[in-house]
């Protein structure tokens, strides 16, 4: 069976928790042909990832390198200004048949794209008309929320290298597998329009609610996120739509994927796993109290929370340390600056270190008494469920599946509460007792839940069933026709 997998920022040009599924997943299905999709930033990127043998071929999808050439709107073979206002409307009407009017569109822009017209489309002058037009005639929410010519240009730029996948030529296999919703469901759905492949989905984390956290802190201007959170919205719903069989790492993802349409028969929760065998138990403990931590130096990951929530332990525990293992995605280097100046500004800069990527992930567990997790969102984490297979108690937020795989094993706080999460680490660095008996737990939790081998043997099973019925191509669907209605989405209105 030749399966195509799709990814956006993560495997094999990328590490993190989702790439490392993503090889297991591979290696331990060796009687399965894979093609790779994998959507990056320029196109320049170099694999991070030794491929094993049964990855057939790797296809580079850049979003932000030079457009393909091609007409604009309204030439011959070019994309009718008609389409492209309804591609518009879609995402600022708020009325229930706009999902579907945005499903009829994206196909057709598909076709057009397979010719190579529409990035130049949706960057032509024409296009930001259309948007400044549709702009007007809907009332802003505020006065300073009122769109202005900018606002149309970076709304039309960010809405072209999106769909850059669409101009890609659609993978061939008997299935697509794309690792993660949003725009790594493109070419799941290119292929599915133009040959009848069937489609699943995997969410680690929930992509549009990262979508959200990330645009917050966005450089652009509100009507430019209304818009293209809008799109992200509309696509997340179709790739829950279109997908035959969707499988979240934790129950909590069902929540948002249910809330987006998805059918609560079609998705089934399956947890990460690690291999037994690479995290065996941990014996004996650091001499000097210490907190470990594992991760790419994000944002998302909320490294600036866990500094200062040791900035507390360190006053009341002055032998107390803090190592950070991990390095900043490309691009993000900053975000790690910024978390060195805040361990001086503390005050703590000499009893945190920031250690980088370490060879053997197992050392980094050794490296302390307990393992922290501060991320404001997460999937089902490695890092948690790898520190409760060597046996280390953890001290996690509440996000995502974090409950689910800790149980009663660990200590979990709200996410970004310096103050809470100080008080778990000092439960657990001063009761020795507590700590050990909650890591031997953890470790038999893990064992008995959340092993490589459930996961290998839930996808055979997914594949097998996904991959019998292949229906052929579709018809192109018709545009609903009517006027547009509404504004922005509800729940981005009342930001």
């Amino acid at each position: 069976m030749k399966i195509a997998m799709t990814t956006e920022g993560t495997y094999p040009y990328g590490f993190g928790g989702v790439s490392v599924w993503c090889d297991q997943l591979i290696r331990g299905m060796p009687g399965y042909d894979f093609r790779l999709a994998a959507i990056v930033a320029t196109g320049t990127e170099r694999l991070v990832w030794p491929l094993p043998g049964n990855v057939e071929a790797v296809d580079k999808l850049p979003l932000w390198s030079t457009a393909p050439a091609g007409a604009a709107i309204g030439r011959r073979n070019g994309v009718p200004a008609v389409l492209l206002r309804e591609l518009i409307d879609s995402l600022l009407d708020s009325s229930p048949e706009a999902q579907a009017r945005f499903t009829g569109v994206l196909r057709e822009l598909f076709e057009f794209a397979q010719r190579g017209h529409l990035s130049a489309a949706l960057g032509s002058d024409k296009a930001v008309q259309l948007l400044s037009e549709a702009w007007q005639e809907r009332p802003p929410i505020s006065r300073r929320a009122t769109p202005t010519l900018h606002d149309a240009v970076s709304a039309m730029q960010l809405l072209d290298h999106s769909l850059r996948p669409l101009s890609c030529p659609p993978p061939r296999a008997d299935l697509t597998h794309a690792v993660t919703n949003g725009l790594a469901a493109l070419p799941a759905l290119a292929a599915k329009w133009r040959y009848g492949t069937p489609m699943i989905i995997t969410e680690h984390g929930v992509y549009l609610r990262e979508q959200y956290l990330q645009n917050h802190k966005s450089p652009y201007r509100w009507p430019v996120k209304a818009f293209h959170l809008s799109f992200m919205r509309r696509l997340c719903a179709l790739g829950y739509n279109e997908a035959g069989a969707i499988t979240p790492g934790n129950i909590y993802n069902r929540r948002w994927e249910e809330r987006l349409g998805a059918e609560p028969a079609r998705i089934r929760t399956v947890y990460n796993g690690v291999d037994p065998a690479d995290f065996p138990a941990l014996w004996g403990e650091p001499d000097a109290p210490t907190i470990s931590w594992v991760g790419r130096v994000d944002p998302i990951k909320d490294v600036e929370t866990l500094v200062r929530a040791f900035a507390v332990v360190h006053e009341e525990m002055p032998a107390a340390r803090l190592r950070l293992f991990g390095s900043p995605p490309k691009g993000r280097e900053s975000y790690l600056e910024h978390c060195q100046a805040l361990t001086a500004d503390l005050g703590i800069a000499g009893p945190v270190t920031f250690e980088g990527r370490v060879e053997n992930i197992r050392d980094a567990y050794d490296a302390g008494q307990i393992v922290a997790l501060s991320s404001v969102s997460e999937g089902f984490p490695y890092s948690l469920i790898e520190a409760m297979t060597c046996g280390r108690a953890c001290v996690a937020t509440d996000v995502g599946g974090v409950t689910e795989a800790v149980g009663d094993t660990g200590l979990v706080v709200p996410p970004r509460s310096p103050k809470r999460m100080a008080g778990a680490f000092l439960t657990l660095l001063q009761n020795d007792d507590l700590r050990h008996r909650l890591g031997a737990a953890a470790r038999t939790r893990a064992l008995e839940n959340f092993t490589v081998h459930g996961a290998i043997s839930a996808f055979h099973e997914i594949y097998g069933s996904a991959g019998a019925a292949r229906p052929g191509p579709g018809a192109p669907i018709a545009l609903p026709t009517g006027e547009p209605s509404g504004d922005l989405l509800p729940w981005e209105a009342a930001r």
